[in-house]
């Protein structure tokens, strides 16, 4: 069963009267009524009685013209999402990234685009970086701000590089330090990110080459809230530079080389990206221009 045959349907349920039906839809009464024997025979069942007047829908006839009406309006919807999605001025970008980049990068990337592109949605996704894998892999999102690569086939464009340190509560006995080497942080309490997070193996990959094992207090998927914990005295953490002194506590300088990460832009390069997402990448790239830390 074709749209058109459903469309023709609906408008027979209208007009009730297939000479007048068929100059309305243009096409000719045999053909409008073969359409009509068409559907019947597939349905098997009777869907118009003759009247004098014309046509009147049967029981069964009332309840399939009124299911082809949804099934013809779904069906134009959807063909004019598909063409707004094609369009690079009012489609759609799903975009998911780090929760770590709620209140500061994301914002201004969505304030920038929305000024150029403003009839663009897009769709946001607040997530850990193994979740943004998952998503990329089962085609949910376009784009994705997140700290690395996913891997082969993604496009990388990174946005900024962040400086990690050490966050102490304000009492704390490391609190007047102004740099500090991981392997004096033996047998501190940490707070960090639960395992699997792509920040989480960060940390423990530079705990692990300083040789130095900590014992882990609190977990949280939460940057600013780790912070705050360590405010509260719940132990030390490693952040990046700018989460340091949110909710009163100490940042101390980290000595070790590793001890960054760059937060960048990335997408999967075996899959066209549609338009509206294409754009995105490309403001993205013309508007960033990180530059690394110094130290």
């Amino acid at each position: 069963m074709r749209i058109r045959d459903l469309e023709w349907l609906v408008a027979l349920a209208e007009h009730r009267h297939v000479t007048d039906t068929a100059a309305v839809l243009g096409v000719s009464q045999p053909t409008l009524s073969r359409a009509l024997s068409r559907v019947e025979e597939e349905l098997g069942v009777r869907l118009f009685e003759r009247v004098p007047e014309g046509l009147v829908t049967s029981p069964h006839g009332t309840y399939v013209a009124a299911a082809a009406r949804d099934l013809v309006a779904r069906y134009r919807q959807l063909t004019a999402e598909v063409v707004a999605r094609l369009d690079p001025d009012r489609g759609v970008v799903r975009l998911a990234f780090l929760d770590s980049m709620a209140t500061s990068l994301v914002p201004k990337l969505l304030r920038g685009f929305h000024q150029e592109a403003p009839g663009v949605r897009v769709e946001l996704s607040q997530e850990p970086g193994h979740r943004i894998r998952d998503d990329f892999a089962a085609g949910a999102v376009d784009l994705a701000v997140t700290a690395s690569r996913p891997g082969e086939h993604f496009g990388w464009l990174p946005l900024q590089h962040e400086r990690l340190v050490l966050v102490v509560p304000p009492s704390h006995r490391l609190r007047q330090r102004k740099r500090i080497g991981l392997a004096e942080l033996a047998g501190e309490e940490m707070v960090t990110t639960p395992v699997g997070f792509g920040f989480r193996s960060l940390v423990d990959g530079l705990l692990a080459e300083a040789g130095v094992a900590v014992q882990v207090s609190f977990e949280s998927a939460d940057l600013a809230t780790i912070e705050g914990l360590v405010a509260a005295g719940l132990g030390v953490a490693i952040v990046p530079e700018n989460f340091a002194g949110l909710s009163g506590t100490v940042g101390i300088a980290l000595t070790s080389r590793g001890a960054r990460r760059t937060v960048g832009l990335t997408w999967r390069t075996d899959r066209e990206l549609e338009p509206a997402a294409a754009r995105f990448r490309d403001f993205v790239a013309s508007f960033s221009s990180p530059r690394p830390p110094r130290g």
